[in-house]
C-alpha cells in the first residue's frame, strides 16, 4: 500500500518500491519524481559528468558517501563505480 507523501513527491508507488529497494529518501524522490514528470527523461539526461571510469577513487567515495552506498569505505575503485551504477 502507498502512502501519500503530499505534494514532493510525484509517483508514490514508485517511491516506495524504491525506498523497499534500499535507496535513500532523497534518491527515491529524485528518481519518482523525475519518471512522473513527461519532459524529463531521466535515462537519457546524461553527458554532465564524465564516465565514472575518468573520476579518481576519492570522487568515486564522495559521490557514494552523497548517495549513502553502504560498505563504500571498503571498495575498490570498480567496486564504487558498479555501487553507483547500481
Amino acid at each position: 500500500m502507498t502512502k501519500n507523501h503530499a505534494n514532493s513527491i510525484k509517483d508514490d508507488k514508485l517511491y516506495e518500491d524504491l525506498r523497499e529497494d534500499g535507496m535513500s529518501k532523497e534518491k527515491a524522490a529524485r528518481i519518482s519524481n523525475a519518471r512522473a514528470n513527461p519532459d524529463m527523461h531521466p535515462s537519457r539526461k546524461g553527458g554532465k559528468q564524465p564516465p565514472y571510469e575518468d573520476w579518481t577513487k576519492d570522487a568515486l567515495y564522495e559521490r557514494a558517501q552523497e548517495l549513502e552506498v553502504e560498505g563504500r569505505s571498503d571498495m575498490t575503485k570498480d567496486q564504487l563505480i558498479d555501487a553507483l551504477r547500481g
